[in-house]
């Protein structure tokens, strides 16, 4: 897969994940949600400028939108994936992570 389209599904995916819209996503970074979609679609590439904006829209590094390998969802991955998330973490933001999760997987 070309690395525009995988970069737009990374974009996409990362703002699914944290449950943000198009367009609050968009209205935070100063662009339009119609130039946020070409890029989630691997239409458009973003400046760099642009891209640091949906980063920190987002509460994320710009490196997340090029961790292509995040497409592998082996569980082994995934779980390397989850506790390099929490390696650097406080007991306070440890916490909060596991009733997320608990409250994720036990519905």
């Amino acid at each position: 897969m070309e690395s525009h389209i995988l970069f737009g599904k990374r974009v996409r995916s990362v703002r699914t994940a944290a449950q943000a819209s198009r367009e609050s996503v968009a209205e935070r970074a100063g662009i339009t949600p119609n130039y946020l979609g070409q890029i989630e679609r691997g239409e458009k590439w973003p400046t760099l400028e642009v891209l640091i904006k949906i980063a920190d829209s987002l509460s994320v590094s710009p490196d997340t939108f090029f961790d292509f390998e995040m497409e592998n969802e082996s569980a082994q991955f995934l779980h390397r994936q989850i506790s390099a998330l929490l390696v650097d973490k406080d007991t306070k933001q440890l916490l909060q992570a596991l009733r997320v999760l608990r409250a994720l997987l036990t519905g």
